[in-house]
Formats: structure tokens, C-alpha cells, sequence
């Protein structure tokens, strides 16, 4: 028992509580990533535990957090690739269709590009990796990595007009 104005030790609360915030989970998510979002919902409710006011309906905090993990994990669900027997063709390479006769003087201008535009242009287009990732391979900020592509693409389309005139 709890003396009144306390809250109740976590673990009362996950034993109290945890056979709800299960069932709030597999309302959300379904049964195949329920225990996942019940775990979620119960760390974050510890980091968050000791600022709880005690007067808290209890129940209605878990679901809440609950119901915002759940929606957390579908969004990620559906930015997950989703396996394929077969790989479309026009999927098979991002330049599929390109002139070929064009990708070697391409290249040799994005040889004669600054360092740090030659890294940033051959991850994100070549690697596919988004400006984060690229920021935490070369150094700087994820806006520095923007800036830099932006900055390397300009001066390739001026080297590939100046060859077109």
C-alpha cells in the first residue's frame, strides 16, 4: 500500500497495468508487433514516471502512451522495403534508360569536384544515403551535406552545358 500523494513503485504498475496496455497494443499494431510497442510504451513511461503527478489516472497515461508508440511503429512499418520475388526492371538501376554515352564524362566531371561535393554526390546518388547518414561520413551538419550537393550539382550542370555549347 501506498501512502496517499505517492506514486506506486514502476513495477506495481507494470503488473497492475501491463495486461492493458497489451490488449491497447494489439488494437494498434496487431498481435506480430504488440509486445514490441508494450515494451516502448513502458520505457517511455519510466523516463516519464518520476514528473507523473499521483492524482494521474494511471490506466489513461499507459494507453495514451500506448496508442502514440502504436502509431509510432505503424509509420515505421511503412517506411520498411518490403521484400519481392522478382525486381521490376525500371527498378533495377536508378539510371535505367540513361545515356549511357553521357555517364563517363558525368563521372569525370564529378572527379574534378571539390572533395567534400565528390563525397556528398557519390553517397547520396551512388549510395543512395540520406543527408544524416552522408553528414556523419564526411563531417558537419545534414544541412552542410544538402548544401554541398546542391552546390556539386550546380557546378555539374554548368560543366555539362558548357560541353553541350
Amino acid at each position: 500500500m501506498t501512502r496517499r500523494g505517492a506514486l506506486p513503485p514502476f513495477d506495481q504498475v507494470v503488473r497492475e497495468h501491463g495486461g492493458l496496455v497489451l490488449r491497447a497494443c494489439r488494437a494498434v499494431v496487431g498481435p506480430d508487433d504488440a509486445e514490441d510497442v508494450w515494451s516502448e510504451t513502458f520505457i517511455a513511461a519510466l523516463r516519464a514516471y518520476p514528473d507523473l503527478r499521483p492524482d494521474s489516472n494511471m490506466a489513461a497515461w499507459l494507453v495514451t502512451i500506448a496508442r502514440r508508440k502504436g502509431v509510432d511503429a505503424l509509420r515505421a512499418r511503412g517506411r520498411r522495403p518490403v521484400p519481392v520475388a522478382e525486381v521490376p526492371e525500371e527498378a533495377k538501376g536508378e539510371h535505367a534508360g540513361a545515356d549511357e554515352a553521357l555517364a563517363p564524362e558525368v563521372w569525370r566531371f564529378v572527379a574534378d569536384l571539390p572533395t567534400k561535393q565528390r563525397h556528398v554526390i557519390t553517397y547520396r546518388y551512388l549510395g543512395g544515403l540520406n543527408y544524416a547518414q552522408i553528414a556523419d561520413l564526411v563531417g558537419g551538419t545534414d544541412i552542410a551535406a544538402r548544401r554541398a550537393a546542391a552546390d556539386g550539382l550546380r557546378s555539374l550542370r554548368a560543366r555539362l552545358a558548357e560541353e553541350e555549347s
